[in-house]
């Protein structure tokens, strides 16, 4: 997290690349307001999802350039702890970015805020879920030498549910559709603990092995 802050990667690449990307969408829906707040909880979420593989990728790159998870599983620290850090790490950058994106689609799709605790939980719990399947796919692709050009294929499909879950619970939060957005919150938040519990037990049997 301290190589993030002094890099200035976060605030210097990936913001910059966030709302362009909302720029963008924006230009190919012709600019027509209705059609941009429909879409804008779908267009948020792609927007993340393509900012986190961006963070995850280059989190595969300090470490292997580094060998700093090497480093850390040879310093006999509980595996379980290293997974939760460095999830909680990729997590902050994302809330960061989830923050500037909510701000930007405010402003640029004119979307109006209908619920916010429900917009808050659901960003929050997404946003663990897809840091914590980050990390253990970031795990296995180092350990494995995979290159980061596979990453999104391989995490993409699995986030998909996150994804849905999190875009209609959005597209409720900000008054587009007539359903129950907690529903899908819930959804959200069982998956974040499932995916979370998983990727520390991985990461467990991995580092033992």
């Amino acid at each position: 997290m301290k190589i993030e802050l002094r890099s200035r990667v976060l605030i210097n690449q990936v913001a910059p690349f966030a709302l362009m990307i909302l720029v963008l969408f924006g230009i190919a829906l012709d600019a027509d307001q209705q059609s941009l707040r429909n879409f804008a909880s779908g267009l948020f979420w792609i927007s993340v999802l393509l900012c986190a593989l961006m963070a995850i990728s280059r989190s595969m790159t300090i470490e292997r350039d580094d060998e700093a998870l090497v480093g850390l599983n040879l310093s006999g620290v509980d595996p379980i702890a290293i997974f939760l850090g460095k999830t909680c790490a990729i997590a902050i950058q994302l809330l960061v970015l989830e923050i500037f994106l909510g701000v930007g689609i405010i402003l640029l799709y004119r979307s109006e805020v209908e619920d916010l605790w429900l917009l808050v939980s659901t960003g929050l719990f997404a946003c663990i879920a897809i840091s914590a399947l980050g990390t253990i796919f970031g795990f296995l692709a180092s350990g494995l030498g995979v290159r980061e050009t596979l990453l999104p294929i391989l995490l993409l499909p699995l986030l998909l549910p996150v994804l849905i879950g999190a875009t209609r619970a959005f597209d409720d939060a900000l008054g587009v559709a007539a359903i129950n957005g907690w529903n899908w919150f819930a959804f959200v938040a069982g998956l974040t603990v499932i995916l979370t519990a998983v990727g520390a037990g991985a990461n467990h049997l991995m580092a033992e092995n």
